[in-house]
């Protein structure tokens, strides 16, 4: 049978002895709701990085296990290119469908199938959206903790496949710190778990190897997460900054005076005033940067860290300081910053979303470099990001109508990531690698580590039909890109490239 890479360069056939009319005359027989039509399948081109798209020839929808056992066998058995997706809403080009490839959408698995209030635990498809799970299980006292900004709308399994968090990550960690157990289908079609319902299982650590594989080793159809109490008590504080360096500074001191927050967020002036405009969340539009800092536990608790807090924001000088105690003032200052991507989405016809990771102690100086690179490359850039771990997001603004624009943005995003590498950082913190960050995987990881991952690729994926050229540069491309000297006889991993 050919490769994937193979099948991406014949102009008809799957298969030599199967034509597309009867691998779809076949795909409709496993599966009840397929779409071939042009305008049907334009819904499906991209995720949310919506300059990187691609017509799938074939979508399906299915509704059960089964199906999704039969159509992930169909493709492997005659190699066609298989990408999963859920609600789309990923950043990264990591659900961008394969051209003569099946694009297998999961949103028709959008139950949730047992909540185990005694084991604290639930048990949901994977096609749940993140926010469903708390509001499910709100009447218990519970709540599933992490929490993207797009939490209304991205679904538990695209989580597990790019490995998410959200402004509660820096105290109750990303979703694969949240969750206990998957239910996968093999590339094969079989059907298998990983972890368990108690907090470790026996043998090497299967569910954290899933978690952040962009839908390359398997396709999640359940997911067991770990369910919190909710807390006794909650405050909000906002403070507003007059220098982003400031800013930038306090949260390594916020952290140092012994403080874990369970959120710790940073904009600058540009999305504060975005989000200002967007949904009035009473955000000091005159303050350069603010942090908005959560705090929960008991009352006494929360007492004595708020008592630090304030110590540590006089020292830095902070002002305004806004403490919210009451749910309806905090959730509207969380509003505000959930709702900053939407917000900066108003200032410009596009904006490319970054995601690099660096050491808390770093975020004044690569915020400094940012604004530096902004003049560069005279784009305008807004930065909202979860602060306390050092993951970034900034939005830098352009046009994708304009290929001179859409380009320097690109160079532009390849040099925050670079930067982030530099100071002892990852290209990624929750978005994922896709086919947005794929040349840079080259910066940061060496030859010796690429080979690893593309061993591992292969063992589950013996095929390398599951979402073929995303996350994993081959050698090859990594030599092209100028990033490493290969030695000769590493081609075998080509088959793994698409793009």
């Amino acid at each position: 049978m050919e490769s994937a890479e193979q099948f991406e360069k014949s102009s008809a056939e799957p298969d030599a002895n199967c034509s597309p009319i009867e691998f779809e005359q076949q795909l409709r027989l496993v599966c009840a709701q397929v779409i071939t039509d042009k305008a049907r399948l334009r819904v499906y081109e991209s995720d949310g990085l919506s300059v990187k798209r691609t017509l799938p020839r074939y979508v399906a929808l299915p509704g059960t296990v089964t199906e999704v056992q039969a159509i992930v066998g169909l493709c492997f058995q005659y190699q066609v290119p298989l990408v999963a997706r859920g609600a789309g809403t990923g950043l990264s080009g990591g659900a961008m469908p394969h051209a003569k490839g099946v694009l297998l959408s999961l949103a028709r698995f959008n139950r949730i199938l047992k909540v185990d209030q005694d084991n604290l635990l639930a048990h949901v498809e994977p096609g749940v959206t993140n926010l469903a799970i708390s509001d499910a299980v709100k009447s218990l006292g519970l709540y599933y903790a992490p929490d993207p900004s797009s939490q209304i709308a991205c679904t538990i399994g695209g989580n597990v496949a790019e490995n998410s968090g959200g402004v509660h990550c820096l105290k109750y960690g990303l979703t694969v710190h949240n969750v206990r157990k998957l239910k996968i289908v093999s590339p094969e079609g079989e059907l298998y778990e990983v972890g368990s319902e108690a907090y470790d299982s026996a043998g090497f650590d299967l569910l954290a190897l899933l978690h952040g594989s962009e839908g390359m080793l398997g396709i999640v159809v359940e997911v067991v997460v770990q369910l919190l109490p909710q807390p006794k008590d909650i405050v909000v504080v906002l403070a507003g900054f007059d220098s982003v360096t400031v800013a930038g500074n306090t949260v390594g001191d916020i952290i140092n005076a012994g403080l874990l927050p369970a959120g710790l967020e940073m904009m600058d002036k540009l999305a504060i005033g975005a989000a200002e405009a967007f949904v009035h969340a009473g955000y000091p539009v005159e303050a350069e940067a603010l942090l908005i800092i959560e705090l929960d536990g008991n009352q006494m608790e929360i007492d004595a860290q708020l008592e630090k807090l304030r110590a540590v924001l006089n020292e830095a000088g902070a002002n305004p300081v806004r403490i919210a105690r009451d749910e309806a003032d905090r959730q509207q200052i969380w509003l505000g910053r959930k709702s900053a991507f939407p917000a900066v989405g108003r200032l410009a016809p596009d904006y490319f979303c970054m995601d690099g990771t660096i050491p808390r102690r770093e975020l004044a100086e690569v915020l400094s470099q940012i604004a530096l690179l902004a003049d560069k490359y005279q784009l305008q850039v807004a930065n909202v990001f979860h602060a306390g771990d050092g993951n970034l997001h900034p939005l830098i603004l352009f046009d994708a109508n304009n290929l001179s624009a859409l380009h320097k943005a690109e160079q532009f995003g390849a040099e925050i990531l670079t930067l982030c590498i530099a100071k002892g950082g990852t290209i990624t913190g929750e978005h994922g690698v896709g086919v947005e960050k794929i040349d840079q995987m080259c910066l940061q990881f060496n030859e010796a580590e690429l080979k690893l991952f593309h061993g591992i690729k292969a063992v589950f994926d013996t095929r390398g039909f599951l979402n073929p050229g995303k996350a994993i540069p081959t050698l090859n491309r990594c030599a092209e890109f100028g990033a490493m000297h290969i030695h000769a006889g590493n081609d075998k991993f080509s088959h793994l490239e698409r793009f």
